[in-house]
Formats: C-alpha cells, structure tokens, sequence
C-alpha cells in the first residue's frame, strides 16, 4: 500500500517502512507523527484520489531526528558597481519513518 502525502508544502509518495527527510516539524524525537493531509491512496489495483484530500485516511510515522542539511552558498553580484553580497544557507530538516498507513 502506498500513499501520496503532502507536508511543509512539498507531497511524498509513502510506503510502510520508508524514511524521509522532510521539513523540521515541531515535534521533540522519538515521538509519533500523523499526516492527514493524504492526496493519494494506492492499494494493489485500487486508486483513490481525494478532492483535495482523502477522508479517513491517516499516514503514521516517527520522528528519528531533527538535523540541518549540508550549506548551499548564495552569491548576489552585479556587474560594474562593485556590489557582492556571498551567504549560505542550511535548511532544517526532519527524518521521519513511516510506519503505518490507516485507510
């Protein structure tokens, strides 16, 4: 069974057992987590598709560990006016496994 799920403005397709790295949720380590934002539900020959979303349906998961990812370098330059401006930038992410999906 597999479902489409959508967090953090981003949709991930799901599978029981899968681990994801998704946008930091505030939630503390070793916790549950509960998507009921469901877009999709795949069954052996089944779809079902919501409108937006699906009613009754729940993705559960854990939340494994909160880290940042590795630094992007943002370079703002133009040309002739001795203007440079060079930052990074580290997101926070959230590893969650999923371990069930409830329809």
């Amino acid at each position: 069974m597999k479902a489409v799920i959508k967090t953090g403005g981003k949709q991930y397709q799901v599978a029981k057992g899968d681990v994801l790295k998704i946008e930091k949720l505030p939630v503390a380590e070793g916790k549950k987590v509960v998507f009921d934002k469901v877009l999709l539900l795949i069954d052996k020959d089944k779809v079902t598709i919501g409108k937006p979303y699906l009613d009754k349906v729940k993705v559960e998961g854990t939340l494994i560990k909160t880290f940042k990812d590795k630094k992007i370098d943002v370079l703002k330059y133009k040309n002739k006016t001795r203007y440079t401006v060079n930052y990074g930038h580290r997101q926070q992410l959230s590893e969650v496994k999923i371990d069930n999906i409830l329809a």
